[in-house]
């Protein structure tokens, strides 16, 4: 991939609003050609006025009624023509862009929802792009609207250029004259845009410190910490840091844009000079020139405006979206080997080294370790050794900087991201509440069976979270959040317990991963727990591997290996027994907290 190519660059602009325009044909074809044609065919009759003011004004001073007659007929169709047209085109195009603005908000949702990374959600420049994206998103379907206005006033153009001509070819370059204007309007909202860009991070901290200051979630801790008037002061102090930049780009740009009108208006005022007193033309001819100049600036104006709009707005978020598209796809580019049904050897990491996009800090550096297929492991270090990150690497949520993973002798980089999670099972510590009926916040874990009650209920139960849904007045039925009709609320440790029966949907994955989903829990039952799933998952007798992560040393002694991370480092792999007997680091790590529970 060539670096004007990468996904970090935005792609260029005319392709990427082609390839917007292409994928609103694709869902509403129809509807978008009648939308363009109606535009075009509404502006005809608005650009002959001029005409039918030559053909007035020479029939007056000729006496001639038929002529005058003719140009009034010619007025009036014009005018009747030009609302009729308006107002089908506008009902169209409202139809249109209702239906193509669903296509593209289900466009945007599925391309964040299914890139194989979880990059984009946690660095900062992809989260400032993805921003602005996001402002745009819900009317970007203006853009359509855009390129067809910008269309018909192009035509428009023409015909009023095409008029003037007829005059004196010298008077086609009034519209030379307004190529300043066109110019600067598409210059200011690429400068515009590049400044917003470069200040979106204040920007989020102020939408960030506004959601603080009105959202239920935080209320009670800023109640009791009475940092309601900080919040205030330091948001409106995030919105001055952002829009003092913008409002100076908005100022430089309007000045440089004022001063290309003048330059127009002196050229339309000269043309009208020129037509009367040196050509001496006829009144009609006058009459044209002032009707068709004076449409000219209009015309020019509502050009430049939607031109504005057009490459300020619009096309620089069909840019973003384009970019979207191509790194969703360059993500998966390397992807063409399928997925082992059953791990015959297991897992392995070879000089494994990661570190954030963005960031110089290796979290992982130079693992390598084998795990076996059918076992159970546990991965333990202290805060910051890297545990976590390795999860990700193995979720296929992050790929590492350097190094490899390998399925048996099948390299990771190389296996479509969906289908391998279609092959995990886990939960998270970091668990989402799934505000939905019971049964789906569990069988969202695996969903073709999200309607399976039997299956749902396996799954909690193998989770121990049956005295969960024993509380709830409606079992699987029962709503859960407050906010919702008939909602009711769920503790943060029964929330954990959900989130692990959803771990536990999937009947036979390859890869499960259990990331300290038990946190919230008391030592004893999270030990009770685990005891015994490590207990049914070695009585399957299958390659699954299961992989642990935990801070608490009596749940992590029951697994087959175990391995030791430190400040990036693996440092240790073993059984407990191994490990104890070396007295190396988890030794010392194993003693410290059995003398803390003592």
């Amino acid at each position: 991939m060539t670096s004007s190519e990468r996904p970090d660059a935005l792609p260029p602009a005319l392709p990427s609003m082609w390839r917007l325009c292409k994928l609103g044909y694709q869902h509403e074809p129809g509807l978008m050609a009648t939308s363009f044609l109606l535009v075009l065919f509404a502006a005809l009759p608005d650009a002959l006025i001029a005409l039918w003011l030559k053909f007035l004004g020479d029939g007056v001073v000729h006496h001639e009624p038929r002529v005058v007659l003719f140009s009034a007929l010619g007025l009036g169709l014009s005018a009747a023509a030009t609302w009729f047209l308006r107002t089908v085109s506008t009902r169209v195009q409202r139809k249109f862009r209702d239906k193509v603005t669903i296509a593209l908000e289900a466009h945007v949702a599925r391309l964040q929802a299914t890139i194989a990374t979880i990059a984009h959600h946690e660095r900062p420049d992809y989260l400032d792009r993805l921003s602005v994206l996001r402002n745009q998103m819900f009317v970007l379907d203006h853009m359509y609207m855009s390129v067809f206005a910008t269309a018909s006033w192009i035509l428009r153009l023409a015909v009023t250029i095409a008029l003037l001509v007829s005059i004196h070819p010298a008077l086609a370059l009034l519209a030379a004259f307004a190529l300043p204007t066109v110019f600067t309007a598409s210059w200011r909202p690429a400068v515009e845009r590049r400044t917003q860009e470069r200040v979106a991070q204040p920007a989020r901290l102020a939408r960030h410190l506004f959601t603080l200051a009105t959202t239920a979630q935080p209320a009670k801790e800023v109640r009791v910490t009475n940092i309601g008037p900080r919040l205030a002061t330091d948001r409106r102090a995030a919105w001055e840091r952002w829009y003092g930049p913008v409002a100076s780009a908005r100022n430089a740009s309007a000045a440089w844009h004022t001063l290309a009108w003048a330059v127009f208006g002196a050229a339309y005022v000269g043309a009208v000079v020129f037509v009367t007193y040196v050509l001496r033309a006829t009144a009609g001819d006058v009459l044209l020139v002032l009707a068709a100049g004076a449409r000219l600036s209009a015309y020019v104006g509502a050009t430049v405006g939607e031109i504005g709009f057009l490459r300020g707005v619009w096309m620089d978020g069909s840019r973003r979206l384009a970019w979207l598209e191509d790194y969703a796809a360059s993500l998966t580019a390397a992807a063409d080997l399928p997925v082992p049904n059953v791990l015959r050897d297991g897992i392995r990491l070879e000089h494994v080294s990661f570190a954030y996009p963005g960031t110089s800090r290796l979290v992982l550096d130079d693992v390598s370790v084998a795990i076996p297929a059918g076992a159970v492991v546990a991965i333990v270090g202290e805060n910051g050794a890297g545990k976590s990150t390795l999860i990700k690497l193995l979720a296929k949520m992050y790929a590492p900087t350097s190094g490899a993973i390998y399925l048996d002798d099948v390299p990771l980089a190389r296996v479509d991201a969906d289908a391998w999670r279609a092959r995990l099972a886990g939960a998270f510590q970091d668990f989402y509440k799934f505000e939905l009926r019971a049964q789906h916040t569990v069988g969202v874990g695996d969903v073709p069976r999200v309607d399976d009650a039997v299956a749902v209920a396996a799954a909690v139960e193998r989770a121990g979270a049956t005295d969960v849904i024993d509380r709830f007045a409606s079992g699987l039925d029962t709503q859960l959040g407050p906010t919702w009709p008939g909602g009711v609320d769920v503790s943060y440790g029964q929330w954990q317990k959900l989130a692990l029966a959803r771990g536990f949907m999937r009947d036979d994955p390859v890869l499960l991963i259990l990331d300290e989903p038990t946190a919230a829990l008391d030592a004893e039952t999270e030990h009770a727990l685990f005891e015994r799933f490590a207990s049914a998952a070695r009585a399957r007798r299958s390659s699954r591997i299961t992989i642990l992560v935990s801070h608490r040393f009596s749940t992590v002694r029951m697994a087959d290996l175990i391995v030791v991370l430190d400040g990036a480092h693996l440092v240790e792999v073993g059984s407990h027994e191994d490990l104890l007997a070396r007295g190396g680091q988890y030794a010392e790590l194993y003693r410290i907290q059995a003398e803390a529970y003592r």
